[in-house]
């Protein structure tokens, strides 16, 4: 068995957590995960400016402070805190003046090198594991790498420690498993989670612990956390976390291609879950390739309502910018809800009126924005005022996938001794009939087939129809949150969503569930959602269904101008939503996780 720690779920998350996982208990491998697509674009600024960064500048300040302690206790340090710029951090690492022996694994960048984006800020293949595992056998303390899938830093030190062989599908996907699991830091100990109030008071006051996967030979699991240290790890976190960032039954990955539907979980002590039966097969022939652009440039100005008649002033202030604003850029108006009546509250009787505008021109939504709106100050509706003074503009970017042969971006190997070492590809490859939505639209992408027609040749895509899908049978009318906890997120421009009867609740719900989730069924859900194309993936095995919604958050998260542009709650909107319910799964029917 090997012990992966994580101390990072993002450019950002807790510097503290890499001196306390190591100080908190046994690991023999202490990851770190700091990269998102909106994490590439900021660091693609970043490299504009001085070409000599990249990286996350976070992780060298921690390993500045903790490497002589991870020394010590004989724990390996695997991130991709490389970026765009691995050899850098290497570099970095090595001017400390430590004993320890660095490696980097480069290839992803593709700057440059795509015919369909020449001009791309940041172009990155996603690659895999084996480039980590190769350095860690050649005696690396500490390895860095550029984009690799989020699994990979954990999937490459647990086949460095087994010795799996690149056909060792089941082992290569439980790790997987494992890897997705704890990669997002404390999602997978309670953070984000809907059931938050089935944590003990103790287990919320204190910072939330980060995740530990023990990897078996096999490829099974156990998640856990360490002692005296906050949050949980029940079954249902470790589900909120597998149905994060999912877009089908098959998880596509450089090594191998994961069947989400063989993952079996169950409780087997206090914070530890076991995840055992995932099945794997061979990776799919092209590597997906994070592509950001520089879009343009974007700003906002944010109105306050305030008492009665709401609409008829919100009304006025569009019909007067709307006379005075340039034509040119793209205008988008919040919407906004009705304060209740009677406030106590000055705050309470008052809602806010977004006005965002995107551009190629920084100018066009500068003052030409800005102006027209503050100079009716004293010349629109009662009580006019804005949230802060006018800002300036802000460059946006727009995420793309492309996917490339593998031979487009070698996976390279630089080891301590100064050698280097190309990873060899995978001895087999998926079968191009492989029927997830995912597998078809890389393979359709790949060879410049439409991505609207490779969703349609899966069978789990839905456009709207103007039908509802009702449930059978005597009904109430509730909210789903009641029955259901949920898990949101963005890939891209679409938005992710599972939903799952959590544990302790009757099996007749997860039928409910199962049976019930359409695209139909979800439009109604979520009208904003009406017009555009979903995947429903039915994962029973997990007691719910992972929904994606094409195209919800527009050109991804740095271009979007959605009021949650990362579609962080999208799940919890979905929960506060009032749904038809079969009576005997009442309220009073639903059993509690009384363990917690």
């Amino acid at each position: 068995m090997i012990t992966i720690g994580n101390c990072s779920g993002f450019y950002g998350d807790r510097f503290s957590a890499m001196r306390e996982m190591l100080e908190g208990g046994r690991l023999d491998v202490l990851t770190g995960d700091y990269l998102a697509e909106l994490t590439m674009l900021i660091l693609g600024k970043d490299a504009l400016k001085d070409p000599s960064t990249g990286y996350a500048k976070t992780f060298l300040r921690q390993v500045a402070d903790c490497v002589d302690l991870a020394l010590q206790r004989d724990v390996k340090i695997v991130s991709n805190a490389g970026g765009l710029n691995p050899a850098g951090l290497a570099a970095a690492i090595e001017a400390l003046g430590t004993s320890a022996k660095v490696a980097y694994v480069d290839g992803d960048d593709l700057r440059g090198r795509l015919d369909s984006h020449p001009d791309a800020l940041t172009a990155n293949a996603y690659l895999g594991a084996f480039g980590i595992a190769h350095a860690l056998d050649a005696g690396a303390d500490i390895v860095v790498t550029g984009r690799v899938t989020d699994a990979s830093v954990v999937v490459g030190p647990a086949i460095a420690h087994h010795g799996w062989k690149r056909d060792s599908y089941d082992e290569l996907a439980g790790a997987v498993v494992a890897g997705h699991v704890i990669e997002c830091g404390t999602q997978a100990t309670g953070g984000n989670f809907s059931g938050f109030l089935t944590m003990s008071p103790q287990a919320r006051a204190r910072p939330l612990g980060f995740p530990v996967a023990e990897i078996a030979v096999d490829g099974s699991s156990i998640i856990t956390k360490q002692d005296e240290t906050g949050g949980t790890v029940t079954v249902d976190t470790v589900t909120a976390q597998l149905l994060y960032e999912i877009q089908g039954p098959l998880y596509l990955g450089p090594d191998v291609t994961t069947d989400l539907t063989s993952i079996r979980l169950e409780e087997v002590g206090i914070d530890r879950v076991a995840i055992t039966g995932v099945t794997g097969t061979p990776p799919p022939a092209t590597l997906k390739v994070a592509v950001n652009s520089l879009g343009g440039y974007r700003n906002s100005t944010e109105f306050v309502l305030t008492g009665p008649d709401i609409d008829a002033k919100a009304a006025w202030l569009r019909d007067q910018l709307d006379a005075e604003l340039p034509i040119g850029p793209d205008y988008t108006w919040s919407t906004y809800r009705i304060p209740a009546p009677d406030s106590p509250t000055e705050e309470g009787a008052a809602c806010i009126l977004r006005l965002s505008a995107r551009a190629a021109d920084a100018d066009a939504v500068g003052r030409a924005l800005t102006a027209p709106a503050i100079e009716l100050a004293l010349a629109s509706y009662p009580g006019f005022h804005v949230t802060a003074p006018p800002g300036r503009p802000s460059p946006f970017g727009i995420y793309k996938a492309a996917y490339v042969r593998r031979d487009r971006a070698p996976e390279t190997v630089h080891l301590p001794d100064g050698s280097t070492y190309e990873v060899p590809a995978p001895l087999a490859y998926a079968e191009a009939s492989a029927t997830s939505r995912e597998a078809s639209r890389t393979s359709a992408e790949a060879s410049g087939t439409s991505a609207e027609a490779s969703r349609a040749s899966t069978g789990v895509t839905s456009r709207p129809t103007g039908a509802t899908s009702r449930p059978t049978g005597a009904t109430s009318r509730r909210e789903l949150g009641e029955l259901v906890y949920a898990r949101s997120g963005d890939k891209g421009g679409d938005a992710n969503l599972g939903l799952w009867v959590p544990q302790g609740r009757p099996e007749a719900a997860v039928e409910w569930l199962l049976g019930t989730v359409t695209p139909e069924w979800v439009r109604e859900l979520l009208p904003e959602a009406k017009d555009l194309a979903i995947d429903i993936t039915p994962l029973p095995h997990l007691r719910g269904v992972n929904i994606v919604i094409h195209d919800l958050l527009g050109e991804g998260v740095a271009a979007s101008t959605r009021f949650d542009p990362q579609a962080k709650g999208l799940g919890e909107w979905a929960r506060s939503r009032f749904v038809d319910m079969p009576v005997e799964l009442s309220p009073t029917d639903i059993v509690p996780e009384g363990h917690q």
